[in-house]
């Protein structure tokens, strides 16, 4: 299968022809990061807390998601891989790549279809002529044919979407602030139930882990390590002091963590596009994501490869229809306990390829040449039990929050076990590589 602009390198590294600037992702993760949902987390900040406590919690917070953020994405930027695949070689081996590709794909579409329903809301009340499941259709659809075009299509989208997104959340913060005293707002005490430090940052560092996870899927097309430091910090600092900071003082401001209640109540429809809009740039992410997961999870159960494109439209009409008959709704409970498997991928990761280096000289070699690793272990067993015994750590230790409670735990018992040569592959499975433009070797990054 020759590889296409729209395949995206779904099964092969990013060529170094196919990089681009530090500041075009920066905008798209920028885009993650200013979602309506990074706006009700603030809210919830401000409304259990005080002003300058909320701020420091979104302070600490975000340093944890850069430093955690920038570890993933240099693995990603280095080895020019996807999550999925690039976990072959990062502790989970071949079939255990799968599980995580069919977990991704799965929890990720989900999410796609259950934001796809609350936009469609939004738009059904500023233009309730057609009913609101033909908005739903409307809007994945729309969203399904941007991502078949890859993420260069998803640039030119995001070049547009974030400015204005964040144009119009100024005018509804302006709008709303207008009303107010400033300075009242910042001394005043929260007007909901207190909420710790401790949990304020938890919240925060938490809420984005799993766009940690799936950052080699945006960073395989940066240039160097640099690159990925520049585009994190400046991302993640803007998108959480910018959204952050809104959303605390419009909590405040108006006495409930409902941002869109906040939101309608202070400038009407534009409330629901600031809506629309802010589900829309964290939802081609949910579908881009999941396409990669799934192509990789075809490829190695039944060693077809399949264009990531034609995975996308599949999924995506499949996740829009049942978005519009409200199936998703009833699996809600359902993805957010398939969400705390995340969360330990990220710590096994990241001490494999740093720390513990089973695999590291197999990547080094290879990605010399452009190429993938000629073999990777088919299962590597103590993984699979740290990741089981992270993620129930996550579940049901009640200090903190799950998610980074399930990374540190995955984390050092990786390294630990990894250093007793406990963690080995058994089995091995032959890669065939896609074909893809040659890429000059980056010795900058060896």
């Amino acid at each position: 299968m020759a590889t296409s602009s729209v395949d995206d390198y779904s099964l092969s590294r990013v060529p170094a022809s196919a990089r681009v600037s530090w500041f075009a992702i920066a905008t798209q993760r920028l885009g993650q990061l200013s979602a309506l949902s990074s706006f009700v987390v603030a809210a919830t900040l401000g409304f259990s807390m005080p002003f300058w406590d909320a701020m420091l919690a979104i302070t600490i917070g975000a340093v944890i998601l850069e430093v955690v953020c920038i570890f993933t994405g240099v693995i990603g930027q280095r080895e020019g891989l996807n999550t999925s695949l690039l976990s072959r070689w990062t502790g989970f081996g071949h079939a255990g790549s799968a599980l995580i590709g069919l977990a991704i794909g799965v929890s990720l579409i989900g999410w796609f279809g259950i934001q796809s329903a609350v936009s469609a809301s939004g738009l059904h009340a500023i233009m309730p002529w057609l009913p609101e499941w033909t908005w739903g259709l409307l809007f994945g659809f729309l969203i399904t044919a941007i991502v078949s075009l890859g993420f260069h299509g998803m640039q030119w989208v995001a070049n547009i979407a974030v400015p204005l997104f964040l144009i119009l959340v100024g005018w509804a913060v302006i709008t709303e602030l207008q009303r107010h005293d400033i300075g009242e707002l910042v001394t005043q005490p929260a007007p909901g139930p207190p909420l710790s430090l401790l949990a304020g940052a938890s919240i925060i560092a938490g809420s984005f882990i799993v766009g940690a996870l799936i950052s080699p899927d945006m960073t395989r097309y940066n240039r160097s390590t640099a690159d990925v430091v520049k585009q994190t910090v400046v991302s993640i600092t803007v998108g959480e002091y910018l959204v952050g900071l809104s959303g605390v003082l419009l909590a405040h401001a108006v006495k409930t963590a409902d941002v869109s209640a906040i939101l309608l109540s202070s400038v009407g429809w534009v409330g629901v596009l600031v809506i629309v809009l802010g589900t829309f740039k964290i939802n081609d992410w949910n579908l881009y994501s999941s396409g990669l997961g799934v192509v990789n999870f075809i490829d190695t159960v039944f060693g077809r490869r399949v264009n990531r494109a034609v995975v996308t439209i599949a999924i995506g009409l499949v996740g829009s229809v049942l978005a519009a008959f409200g199936i998703l709704g009833y699996f809600t409970d359902f993805l957010i306990v398939l969400g705390v498997a995340f969360p330990p991928i990220v710590g096994i990761m990241i001490a494999e390829y740093f720390v513990v280096k089973n695999w590291r000289r197999d990547l080094d070699e290879s990605r010399e040449a452009g190429v993938l690793p000629a073999r990777a272990p088919r299962w590597v067993p103590v993984s699979i039990g740290i990741w089981i015994v992270s993620a129930l750590v996550g579940y049901f230790v009640t200090w903190g929050l799950g998610s980074l409670n399930a990374v540190i735990t995955a984390f050092v018992l990786y390294v630990v076990l990894g250093k007793l040569g406990w963690i080995r592959g058994y089995g091995s499975a032959t890669t065939e590589q896609a074909i893809t433009a040659p890429r000059s070797a980056d010795r900058a990054l060896s």
